[in-house]
């Protein structure tokens, strides 16, 4: 089945640009110059995968993502001139996906979305139905969902990506280094503060108290593990 990308850029050249290197990578494409009409469109169409321009003229890239992430998990790409780290990382922590900074090659966006809604597919962590610390997390793959302590959760592909990856071996410590290539599949920049906005994210999810976390531990200087025993 086609997979349908919303892009939302208001240069509309650079808009239709984007749309046309994306139909013919196979791809179903909306697209609009809007952020409020994105809004709109993201939920009356219910796209796989948001392209987001940060520097929208009438409702701000962040307050459109904040918004997509109220009424799903729809995985985002954010596009934007600022190529500070600071505002990659705040990219992220709102809930994006991957980050991609102006000028950029229409070609590389391309392999960014498809390696984004690959993510979002099955992964290698669990076949089936898998539960862990008595119930406390389960993880059923073939129909991605999770549920913590009997209430589902809605995970970004990254962050399926992540807890699948913790989930393949419980306790085994997996460095920053070793998850972002498993995730993403290529070594990233700045992957350390990378991985740390996407387990943030993953942690108010899915801890009884992100502060003082049990589901994903922070093991100093290593990196991170799943803290909780796999259910015979």
């Amino acid at each position: 089945m086609t997979a349908t990308v919303l892009v939302v850029e208001d240069e509309r050249k650079l808009r239709d640009f984007i749309r046309s290197y994306l139909e013919r990578a196979g791809f179903t494409v909306l697209s609009t110059g809007s952020g409020a009409e994105a809004i709109t469109m993201a939920a009356d169409a219910a796209p796989d995968l948001v392209v987001l321009d940060l520097g929208l003229p009438d409702v701000s890239g962040e307050t459109v993502a904040s918004e997509l992430r109220a009424m799903s998990a729809v995985p985002i790409v954010m596009l934007t001139a600022r190529a500070a780290e600071e505002d990659r990382i705040r990219g992220l922590e709102l809930g994006a996906d991957d980050y991609v900074t102006k000028p950029f090659s229409p070609r590389e966006l391309v392999l960014r979305v498809q390696a984004v809604l690959r993510r979002g597919g099955p992964t290698a962590a669990q076949s089936g139905v898998t539960s862990f610390g008595g119930g406390a997390l389960v993880i059923d793959e073939p129909r991605r969902t999770a549920t913590v302590r009997g209430v589902p959760v809605q995970l970004t592909p990254t962050e399926w990506g992540i807890l699948g990856t913790l989930a393949t071996v419980p306790g085994r410590v997996y460095s920053r280094f070793e998850l972002i290539n498993k995730v993403r599949g290529y070594e990233f920049e700045g992957y350390e503060r990378t991985v740390d906005s996407h387990v943030k994210n993953l942690r108010r999810k899915i801890e009884d108290d992100p502060a003082e976390p049990r589901v994903i531990v922070t093991v100093l200087g290593g990196g991170y593990r799943l803290g909780l025993t796999r259910d015979d």
